[in-house]
């Protein structure tokens, strides 16, 4: 089993939420947290930019990675949005085999 943790930002919470609750329902994450808003600074297009934004933290597996991001890309508001994978090497092995059989196809 591999596990990753995907990271994203959405500019409005009500977005985060309808998103999480997409990619929950498709099976694509087993759990979706929507942290507190943050401040991201970053060039965008030659202008710097200072935008408040939600930040996602999604629990999903390695063969279930593709389809979340052709979902995440699919619903995002942003023309290039932040879609960053990392896996996780090691969590309390009950919880690990639950987002398993919460990502089933």
């Amino acid at each position: 089993m591999s596990t990753l943790l995907v990271f994203t930002n959405l500019p409005e919470r009500a977005a985060a939420e309808r998103l999480a609750d997409a990619l929950v329902e498709k099976k694509l994450a087993a759990c979706v947290n929507i942290l507190a808003p943050c401040r991201s600074i970053y060039r965008w297009k030659g202008a710097l930019q200072h935008d408040e934004e939600h930040p996602m933290l999604i629990k999903t597996t390695r063969e279930r990675y593709a389809a979340l991001e052709r979902e995440l890309r699919a619903g995002h508001p942003y023309e290039l949005p932040e879609i960053i994978a990392v896996p996780i090497e090691r969590g309390l092995p009950a919880y690990l085999e639950w987002l398993a059989a919460e990502t089933e196809s």
